[in-house]
């Protein structure tokens, strides 16, 4: 690269930081040292890199939009320079059962990463930052006492992390999967997925062009299926530093040869390793601060880790120059840039996931498994694809049923007997607003608010069958004549306005019971006079909980025919669905989950004995329910504790249920144990929905965090669950469904809005919606192609 060093950007309150060591030359690396010094060029840089300048590493590395304006800003010549090298694209391929699906509309950028960290090398030289190759970096202490700042870009298993351990409290998730990184000469066209499946499991592939000459060629599989392929025996010795497990590449190469056009795959210091996520408590310690790979990384299926560096430099040179010292700047950086990452983090653990799971959709047509595969890390969704390449996902559409503007989430769908308008439920939501046990004037607004708000099913929650089964005081029960008198006459007034169906879910709160209503935290409090407690086992919730009887023989019979006898007042109080809880800790979930069955009777010990209350209870409740009509089982499918409930078991407990009579799985997770760790998150439910229902062909409701009309249509199309139950948002809007056919222009019969609201049923217009904007081109600009493929010029020879 040639020029002048470009002027210098007005100077700011910054902080001095004259000298500055950093520790890795890569991406991330040369980019902050550039950058920091073209904004301040009296500082003195200096870079240490262990390898050698031309040492290659790496193959190609893409980028986002977003990074690529931020580059564009920050140092426009180095922008120029990489862009003038770029491979560009819009289509995604996915190669799967023998056949090509392609969407499009994305956009990718992508360059050699030795050509980038060649281009940054020049910048930093044109800038006169001294960059030392073949030079190992002193000790971080060492450093940290010569110099004002030292920037730890040295990646993912970063020496510098290793010295502060205290400090950065490092948290490294070694994942299951192994892969390999290769080149191709063969030039794919787009951002392209492989999935192949062999006699010993599923290969996948994640490549992408960038060169005229070369692609980035991954292959991913899991750890059993690594064996079973011969890959152990094939990396079963000590490899030196940069060399390659040909034996292993050529072997992939033997079995992909059908994706390579015989062209051949090139390694790079290539073996065979796990992918690790790393996390740390902190950024910063002291004048040492980490950057990129150091700090932070996401799975290769979501992005780059370059992209990630690339922006920490970006934020940290800024918050030198607009802090008025050293820690402020770097306590800004980690505070801009976390949120950033950890949302990052999120969507690229939700794609880990999936590719680790792959083996759970390796059954569905090759329609319903590109948009799965597309929609895996929840960022793009069913609106999402919509808007960049509606033609795909009106082909999905039509392949499972739909057909061009109707959502699936307003497909029907059949329950037992019953039929569904649409896939939406309204899940139990408690009011906590009884007195003396009966469903009050609350309970009625809610339900008749729910019923005509557009949804296919809407449950009242939180019944409880008995006196001593009650979680608070204010939760209404259904054990007495004047309790399903009182049902009876509610039901009756939501049906004379709505014909929703309306369902009524069944409980035992179990060691959970006998608590004050929640509070703002959603935890309830024991009740000072409260009422004797049941569990499996004599474990109380918390530390603050009363300890629990453990249920004997006599008591267990009388809970299961207090459980049939409230679903026969159900069915005579006119509720065409019953739903049974044997989740969240209630007495039935404490029998299901080791972390709080510890009996050693006939109930505790393996799954099968486990089992038994839970399939008591539904098999007598089946009996007394009518039949044909829907009967849901809610299960927590994860306790997010060490030692409990595993998704295997998950699946034995929902095949047991399904042999006893259940027609749908409600599939939330947790609530099990106070000490629980769940990744709170959009959709953080829904792949349980989807193992049971791939593992068991049992129609399943996904929960949680499903708050908008995307979520729940790209969880439906993708084959994720038959239903989705969305709680909070329907709290804050009664009308969600309708609002959400309306938004999306849907007007069939899966959203009818009631007769007296019907002129409500067109979203307002807002603010300057009856403004007409002038025509301002004398020249309109084409829109931009849906489908842009990398077709490069071949070099001459």
């Amino acid at each position: 690269m040639t020029g002048a060093a470009g002027a210098r950007p007005a100077a700011g309150p910054g902080t001095r930081a004259r000298r500055i060591a950093v520790i890795g030359a890569g991406p991330g690396g040369l980019y902050f040292a550039a950058l920091a010094k073209r904004a301040a060029p009296e500082r003195e840089i200096t870079v240490f890199e262990r390898d050698g300048r031309e040492d290659e590493s790496g193959f190609g590395v893409v980028f986002s939009d977003e990074t690529l304006d931020g580059i564009a800003q920050a140092d426009p010549q180095v922008f120029a320079a990489i862009g003038a090298e770029f491979a560009r694209w819009s289509d995604i391929d996915v190669r799967y059962a023998g056949g090509v699906r392609t969407s499009g509309g994305h956009g990718f950028a992508a360059l050699d990463r030795n050509r980038l960290r060649a281009i940054l090398r020049e910048r930093c030289a044109e800038l006169d930052v001294d960059v030392r190759y073949r030079t190992t970096a002193p000790p971080v202490e060492r450093l940290a006492a010569g110099y004002d700042l030292v920037v730890a870009a040295d990646g993912i298993r970063s020496g510098t992390r290793a010295t502060y351990p205290e400090a950065f409290r490092p948290d490294a998730d070694e994942r299951h999967c192994r892969y390999i990184w290769l080149a191709t000469d063969k030039v794919f066209e787009a951002f392209t997925f492989i999935v192949e499946r062999f006699d010993f499991g599923t290969l996948q592939v994640h490549a992408y062009p960038y060169s005229a000459t070369r692609s980035t060629f991954i292959v991913e599989i899991a750890e059993d299926a690594w064996r079973r392929a011969g890959f152990e025996a094939l990396a079963a010795r000590e490899f030196a530093r940069g060399e390659s497990d040909t034996e292993s590449v050529r072997r992939c190469a033997e079995l992909l040869a059908g994706h390579l056009d015989g062209h051949r795959l090139i390694p790079n210091a290539s073996r065979w390793i796990r992918f690790t996520t790393v996390r740390n408590a902190r950024w910063h310690h002291r004048n040492v601060v980490l950057l990129g790979d150091a700090a932070h990384s996401a799975h290769f299926s979501i992005g780059s880790g370059t992209k990630l560096a690339l922006e920490d430099a970006l934020a940290l040179a800024a918050a030198l120059g607009e802090q008025p010292s050293l820690d402020e700047a770097l306590v800004a950086y980690e505070a801009e840039r976390r949120p950033v990452v950890e949302s990052t983090q999120r969507a690229a653990q939700a794609s880990l996931e999936w590719f680790e799971t792959v083996g759970r959709r390796t059954g569905q047509d090759i329609d319903r498994f590109a948009f799965n595969l597309l929609t895996r890390s929840r960022r793009v969704t069913y609106g999402n694809l919509r808007a960049r390449d509606a033609a795909f996902v009106d082909a999905v559409d039509t392949a499972f049923g739909g057909s061009p503007g109707v959502p699936p989430m307003f497909r029907p769908l059949k329950l037992g007997a019953l039929e569904l308008r649409n896939r939406v439920v309204v899940p139990p939501l408690a009011t906590f607003t009884s007195s003396d046990t009966l469903p009050g004037a609350f309970d009625r607004a809610q339900l008749t608010g729910h019923a005509l708000g557009g949804a296919g099913l809407v449950l009242a929650g939180m019944t409880a069958v008995s006196a001593e089964g009650r979680a608070t005081d204010r939760c209404p029960g259904l054990w007495t004549d004047r309790q399903e008198g009182a049902w009876r006459e509610l039901v009756r007034a939501v049906k004379a306005v709505s014909d929703t169906p309306l369902g009524i879910q069944l409980t035992h709160a179990g060691r959970r019971g006998a608590t004050a209503v929640p509070g703002p935290d959603g935890i309830g409090r024991p009740l000072a006079g409260g009422w004797p407690l049941l569990s499996a086992s004599a474990i109380p919730w918390d530390a603050d909980s009363p300890v629990p009887h453990e249920a004997n023989d006599f008591q267990l019979a009388a809970v299961t025919a207090d459980f049939a006898a409230a679903a026969e007042r159900a069915a005579r109080a006119g509720f065409d669905v019953l739903e049974l809880q044997f989740g969240h800790g209630h007495l039935v979930s404490s029998f299901l989950s080791p972390l709080t069955n510890q009996r050693t009777d006939r109930h505790g010990g393996p799954l099968a004995h486990r089992l038994r209350l839970p399939l008591e209870v539904l098999t007598a409740v089946r009996a007394a329910w009518p039949a044909g009509q829907p009967l849901l089982v809610r299960i927590s499918a994860s306790d997010w504790a060490p030692g409990g409930t595993t998704e295997a078991e998950a699946v034995a407990i929902c095949r047991a249920l399904a042999e006893a009579g259940a027609d749908a799985v409600d599939v939330s997770t947790g609530e099990v144990v106070a000490h629980q760790r769940p990744p709170y998150g959009r959709g953080y439910q829904t792949p349980f929905a989807e193992l049971v229902r791939s593992a068991t062909g049992l129609p399943t409701v996904a929960v949680g965090a499903i708050s908008g009309p995307d979520d729940a249509n790209s969880v439906l199309l993708a084959g994720r669950a038959d239903l989705v139950a969305v709680g909070r948002a329907q709290l804050h809007d009664p009308l969600w469904t309708l609002h959400a056919a309306a938004d999306q222009g849907y007007t069939g019969p899966g959203a009818r809005w009631p007769e007296p609201w019907l002129a409500g049923s067109r979203k307002p217009p807002g603010p300057g919606a009856d403004r007409v904007a002038p025509r301002l081109q004398l020249l309109r600009e084409p829109p931009a192609p849906v489908h842009r493929r990398w077709l490069p010029t071949p070099p001459e020879e």
